[in-house]
């Protein structure tokens, strides 16, 4: 039986991270004038999470607001696991919330020294709950997860800040049989920033158009 899920918290969570976030430009928002990403992709957005661990009163936010929502839907598990490089930051912060101990789980084992993946301690069949900061295909999430499971452990479920909500990473969460919750989305982003004024409805409509095709969007 396929227990997949993939959702936000609840409207009003999406509501005030998206504020937050825009507020300390942890994501930018540029129609006019475009990032590139590392991929090639031409994006009118960049997310950059680990801005918020500069923010004690957001990145406290989010902490407790992830700790809590761990606890709710997972229970207490054994350990919290952070995707590296991003979301060590703030795996540290949900794990010393909920007074966990903390591993972080790297894209590949290292070439040197015990050639590690997954570094800190635990144990084949303990439960972990994985902490990301953003999901664009969902790729290197997985990836994350496929490490902790060939190693013994129960992946309970993913929580993490942001999604760009593309339908590849839905069906790779999917495919895998992971469950994830995360605190924004990017519809909700682009309420909250056409709410504040910070982009115009004609600014709207060419972030909506990105977010459909991202691959061969263009900014012309």
């Amino acid at each position: 039986m396929c227990n997949f899920a993939f959702m936000i918290f609840n409207k009003e969570t999406a509501k005030k991270t998206a504020e937050v976030l825009l507020q300390v430009n942890a994501i930018k928002l540029s129609p006019k004038e475009p990032f590139t990403w590392a991929s090639g992709w031409k994006s009118p957005i960049y997310c950059d999470n680990r801005i918020i661990l500069s923010f004690p009163p957001i990145r406290n936010y989010i902490r407790e607001i992830m700790g809590k929502h761990i606890e709710k839907h997972y229970g207490k598990p054994d350990v919290i696991a952070g995707v590296a490089t991003g979301a060590i930051g703030i795996g540290i912060l949900v794990a010393e919330y909920l007074g966990l101990p903390f591993i972080y789980v790297r894209p590949d084992a290292k070439g040197h020294g015990r050639k590690n993946q997954i570094e800190g301690f635990v144990e084949s069949g303990q439960n972990v709950v994985v902490v990301e900061d953003l999901i664009s295909t969902g790729k290197s999430s997985l990836n994350a997860v496929k490490a902790l499971k060939e190693a013994g452990i129960n992946v309970k479920g993913m929580v993490a800040i942001f999604t760009y909500g593309f339908d590849v990473a839905t069906d790779n969460f999917e495919k895998e049989n992971v469950t994830l919750h995360t605190l924004s989305d990017y519809q909700s982003l682009l309420e909250e920033a056409l709410d504040t004024k910070y982009i115009s409805k004609k600014e709207l409509q060419t972030l909506s158009e990105w977010n459909s095709n991202p691959s061969e969007w263009n900014a012309n």
